[in-house]
């Protein structure tokens, strides 16, 4: 059927394999390229971003950490105000809001703590975001993305009644 030639084949580039009249690319996987990602991600928040090429999280990474900054910031101000207010207060001396009396002054130190509080805890939850998202971009970023998805359906030996199903196929190659 064939016949023998004394010729050798060209050898195939690395990044590419001719198999069966289909092409397969082959991706040379970094297994430490997620580890880089979250480092540089830690070091320089939007670091990561930019390492996987994913330039227009870079606006949203620090969107939100400068926004919880902001809101540090404001209700930190806040509170020192309302808190010199009440020690001004009860030393006797006059304050920045003598419309409000004390309970109230006391009142509005804790709110604006509160506040200060949870601005703080969602500055650090941006922070750590931007390293889980920077680290998870790079591990899909080596994922195999096939044009070959498929179903089909399966009967489901369950029961004696015939079952119907849909069953997927994952192959790693």
């Amino acid at each position: 059927m064939y016949a023998q030639t004394d010729t050798i084949p060209a050898k195939q580039p690395d990044s590419l394999q001719i198999k069966a009249d289909t092409v397969i690319y082959k991706n040379k996987i970094n297994i430490l390229a997620p580890a880089k990602a979250a480092f540089y991600s830690a070091i320089l928040p939007g670091l990561g971003q930019a390492y996987n090429r994913q330039y227009w999280k870079i606006p949203l990474v620090y969107g939100g950490i400068g926004a919880g900054g902001y809101f540090y910031i404001f209700n930190n101000n806040q509170f020192n105000r309302f808190r010199q207010a009440y020690f001004d207060r009860k030393n006797g001396l006059q304050d920045e809001f003598p419309q409000y009396s004390e309970n109230v002054l006391v009142k509005a130190q804790e709110y604006y703590r509160r506040q200060r509080d949870t601005a703080m805890l969602l500055t650090i939850l941006a922070y750590v975001l931007n390293i889980i998202d920077a680290n998870v971009s790079a591990h899909l970023k080596q994922w195999n993305v096939n044009d070959d998805l498929s179903f089909k359906p399966v009967q489901l030996p369950v029961s004696q009644k015939p079952a119907f199903g849909i069953q997927m196929t994952i192959s790693f190659k």
